[in-house]
């Protein structure tokens, strides 16, 4: 869960202090420094500002966006190039209305649409852990977006039409356990920023939130949560969805790509009240009765010749971990058949897995993680194509197959 990674922000998952969003307990000590510290870890600030074999925190993690890159910011509390001559209102300021200090407009890459939501305490506490670590003097870098997006004065319009500023209002007709997980969910971890169909301006309609939608510039698909057929969380145990998100595997499914980093960095951080909290939630929102996905034909031979390929191609290289029948071997290796990810309209995960492989994280849950070798360098075009879909319809599977123009396509993407 959290960054459509494009993302100018931090990857903050904070603490409620509203009676119904209040965690059961401070998992590291009372002081205010302490609590922060551990949700600038839960929120996975790490990812956005820390650029590659850069400083922790000093920003300039360029970030692709179809307007142009976008360089994180330095968040350590250097006075000359960080938020070292912030005030805790600045930093407020920042994180609910999307403002700097003098006023001026952040992009929204910066998810303050969702960071809106946060409470002014737990914006505090984040704010006084960031005043803490060493600063680092290093400027941040100028953004190169194209015309007109250069223009920060267009953000008034973004703002018109996508964000309405306001904490979290508990729900008064749900648990306590459910309005954490909301909060949580919607605001401090933002998922819907990856989670949610993004337009041409960069926005997301509120009746589209977590419809899933592809992560532009990088090429992979994050699945809605809001329906069976994607994510499938709506048949999903809370262990099974608490285990994924603290330890990156689990009895149904496995993270990669984008979702490893999330974990890596973020989730696998936080307490068990609070993953348990995001699951409830994560769980609630699924719909209770999916529409069936359609079924798969094949009516012309070439689809066929496509899957007997696939399971030639299967057989020799899949079969081993995943099994003759699609069944995996869970937690480490998961199971194909019935498994809804591999079904989904978009078949560009599945597609990057064959070329790219796919390495979950490793946690302190499972510190040894068992990762997929990739194939782009052993199969053609046409290879993964056929493997693709033969997993997508074999086995009661109700996926439809994918063209090799398809896989080719996928094979310059990035590869983070």
């Amino acid at each position: 869960m959290r960054s459509r990674s494009p993302i100018l922000a931090l990857w903050l998952l904070l603490f409620a202090s509203s009676a119904d969003a209040q965690p059961k307990a401070n998992p590291d000590g009372n002081s205010l420094v302490a609590r922060g510290e551990y949700l600038a870890r839960a929120g996975d600030c790490i990812a956005c500002h820390t650029a590659p074999e850069g400083r922790i925190f000093a920003g300039g993690r360029a970030m692709p966006t179809p307007f142009g890159t976008l360089y994180s910011s330095n968040i350590t509390p250097d006075r000359d190039t960080g938020i070292g001559k912030w005030t805790a209102e600045d930093f407020y300021k920042a994180m609910h209305y999307g403002r700097f200090p003098d006023g001026g407009l952040m992009y929204p890459a910066m998810p303050f649409a969702s960071y809106t939501k946060v409470t002014r305490a737990d914006t505090e506490a984040i704010f006084a852990y960031l005043k803490s670590i060493p600063p680092v003097n290093q400027r941040n870098r100028e953004h190169d977006l194209r015309f007109p997006y250069s223009n920060r004065q267009l953000i008034l319009g973004w703002r018109t039409l996508y964000f309405s500023e306001g904490e979290f209002k508990p729900d008064p007709t749900k648990s306590a356990e459910w309005n954490r997980g909301a909060y949580l969910v919607e605001g401090l971890g933002h998922c819907g920023m990856c989670h949610s169909p993004i337009n041409a301006l960069g926005g997301t309609s509120q009746s589209d939130a977590f419809k899933g939608g592809l992560i532009p510039m990088q090429n992979w698909y994050a699945p809605s949560l809001t329906s069976n057929r994607e994510a499938g969380l709506g048949d999903w145990s809370i262990k099974d969805i608490t285990d994924l998100l603290q330890t990156g595997v689990s009895m149904r499914g496995v993270v990669y790509g984008p979702m490893a980093e999330v974990v890596h960095n973020s989730l696998q951080y936080l307490s068990d009240e609070d993953t348990r909290a995001m699951a409830v939630y994560l769980k609630g929102i699924a719909e209770p009765s999916p529409p069936p996905p359609a079924r798969t034909t094949l009516p012309t031979t070439e689809s066929s010749l496509l899957i007997s390929l696939g399971k030639t191609v299967y057989d020799k290289h899949c079969a081993s971990c995943h099994g003759t029948q699609g069944e995996g071997k869970p937690p480490h290796w998961p199971p194909l058949a019935n498994n809804q990810s591999i079904e989904m309209q978009s078949a560009v995960n599945p597609i990057r897995m064959v070329l790219n492989g796919g390495y979950p994280p490793g946690t302190k849950g499972n510190p040894m993680p068992y990762g997929m070798p990739p194939f782009a360098g052993l199969l053609s075009d046409n290879e993964v194509a056929a493997v693709v879909s033969y997993i997508r319809t074999a086995w009661g599977n109700r996926g439809t197959p994918v063209s090799a123009r398809e896989a080719n396509e996928l094979r310059s993407a990035p590869l983070n």
